[in-house]
C-alpha cells in the first residue's frame, strides 16, 4: 500500500488539519482525504470519527466550514473526511448532472459496468481504514464512529447499519433517509445498481434498520424545517424515525426550526454530534 502524499497542513485548535492524496485500488484513481489530528494524538492513540459529505462536495467542505475541530480537539477525537466519489475517469456523462456521477457516489458499490469504479462503500469501509491503520499509528481505527450530511448522512446511516462491528455510533445532518422512495435515490440507484429494486434495498437506511441486529445505540439526527429538500420530500426523516421505532432502535430525531440544508446549519449543531460520538467512543 503506497504511502499517502501530504498535500497541506494547517494548525487549528492546537491540532492539525492535514490533507493527503493516494492511489485508490477500490475506485481506480487518485483520492484525497483530510485528517484532523487533535492535540492528544501527539502522545497517545485517538479514536476516529469519519465524516461523509453530501452531493457536489469533496473532503475539504466540512473541514473548512463546520468548525468541528474545536470540539474534536477538546474530546481528543481525530476527524477523517474523504472525497465523495472517484474523479477524472472520463466516464461518459460523469459530470452531466450534479446529483449523479462525479461528487455523487451515494457511498455504494455500483454493479453497472459503466460505473464500475463507483465503489465508495468498499473505499470507506475497507480501503481507507486499512490505509489509516498502516500509515498513521496515532489513529485507533478499531475505535471508530461516523457521521455525515445529506447524501453523506445516507452513507453514514447505511454503513453503520450494515457494519455493526465496525462503528460505535452514528449521527447525521439532514440525511437522505429513504432513498428508494425519493427522486435523488431512484435516479442514483437506477444508474449505479440497475432496475432490480432488491439491490436498492441494501442501501436504504429505512429498510436496513428493520433487519439490524447489532447493539441498540441511539442514532442522532438533526433536520432543519426550512430545508428546501426536506420540503421537497427528498430526505424523508419521518419514514426512518418510524422504522426505528418499529424496530426498537433508539433515535433522537431533532427538527430544528428555521434551519436550512447548509453548513451554517451543520456548524450550529456539530458540537452536539461530537459529544454524541465522544460518549460512544469513551473519550
Amino acid at each position: 500500500m503506497a504511502t499517502p502524499q501530504e498535500m497541506s497542513s494547517n494548525k487549528v485548535f492546537g491540532g492539525f488539519n492535514r490533507r493527503y492524496k493516494h492511489e485508490s485500488s477500490s475506485v481506480g484513481c487518485p483520492m484525497t482525504f483530510t485528517i484532523f489530528f487533535p492535540p492528544a494524538a501527539d502522545s497517545s492513540k485517538v479514536p476516529v470519527l469519519y465524516w461523509l459529505s453530501g452531493l457536489t462536495c469533496n473532503d475539504e467542505n466540512f473541514i473548512q466550514k463546520s468548525g468541528a475541530q474545536r470540539a474534536a480537539a477538546a474530546h481528543g477525537l481525530a476527524l477523517v473526511a474523504m472525497d465523495t466519489s472517484p474523479r477524472g475517469l472520463n466516464v461518459e456523462g460523469e459530470s452531466d448532472s450534479w446529483d449523479f456521477g462525479t461528487g455523487a457516489s451515494f457511498y455504494l458499490n455500483a454493479t453497472q459496468e459503466k460505473w464500475k469504479n463507483w465503489r465508495m462503500y468498499d473505499y470507506v469501509t475497507k480501503e481507507l481504514p486499512s490505509l489509516l491503520s498502516s500509515h498513521f499509528p496515532q489513529l485507533d481505527t478499531s475505535n471508530a464512529s461516523l457521521f455525515g450530511h445529506s447524501m453523506g448522512g445516507h452513507g453514514a446511516l447505511t454503513l453503520f447499519l450494515k457494519n455493526p462491528s465496525k462503528y460505535k455510533s452514528v449521527s447525521a445532518f439532514a440525511p437522505i433517509c429513504n432513498p428508494t422512495a425519493c427522486p435523488w435515490g431512484v435516479k442514483a440507484f437506477n444508474g449505479y445498481l440497475g432496475a432490480e429494486k432488491s439491490a436498492w434495498e441494501e442501501y436504504d437506511a429505512t429498510l436496513l434498520v428493520t433487519k439490524y441486529n447489532g447493539p441498540k445505540t441511539t442514532i442522532l439526527i438533526d433536520q432543519g424545517d426550512a430545508d428546501k429538500f426536506y420540503k421537497e420530500n427528498q430526505l424523508l426523516p419521518e419514514n426512518f424515525e418510524q422504522a426505528c421505532k418499529s424496530a426498537g432502535m433508539p433515535i433522537d430525531m431533532r427538527i430544528q426550526p428555521g434551519y436550512d440544508h447548509s453548513y451554517f446549519f451543520i456548524a450550529s449543531f456539530v458540537e452536539d454530534h461530537i459529544q454524541h460520538h465522544a460518549k460512544a467512543l469513551s473519550v
